[in-house]
């Protein structure tokens, strides 16, 4: 995992952007998550510096909601990409009325749903999913008896 370093050219800014009841004041690429960004997303702007960009001009724009409403792990990017992403205490608040920061870890990137049509409905995909895994492994059990 890498660290993306925050260039703060205005300091009148937050350093932080609000996601939900998140204040995220870095992002954390992991090594799994950027081979899916190479596999599914992009292949010409393939670095953690590259990825971290990007989602820092989606969080200030506002283009980075949950998946679904009470989600905390799956996130929606413009509406189309599907990522998951969990979350860590960073910091601890220097008085009351600070907020408290957070680390977003980037864990994977799904796909896009206009790409793969079965992203628009994760709890129905990953049920699927099972589903074909587990008769697979039938299947294979049934052949070795």
């Amino acid at each position: 995992m890498r660290d993306r370093t925050i260039d703060r050219s205005n300091s009148s800014e937050p350093f932080y952007v609000t996601l939900g009841d998140k204040n995220v004041a870095d992002i954390v690429i992991t090594n799994h998550a950027r081979i899916r960004w190479t596999d599914r997303v992009e292949n010409q702007k393939t670095g953690f510096n590259d990825i971290c960009d990007y989602l820092w001009d989606r969080l200030r724009a506002g283009q980075i909601k949950p998946y679904y409403k009470n989600s905390e792990d799956v996130y929606l990017i413009d509406d189309d990409m599907v990522m998951v992403a969990e979350f860590a205490g960073w910091g601890v608040p220097e008085t009351l009325d600070s907020k408290l920061l957070h680390r977003m870890v980037i864990v994977t990137f799904l796909g896009r749903m206009s790409d793969t049509i079965e992203l628009r409905d994760l709890k129905s995909y990953y049920s699927w999913l099972r589903h074909s895994r587990r008769m697979t492994l039938i299947k294979s059990s049934r052949k070795r008896r």
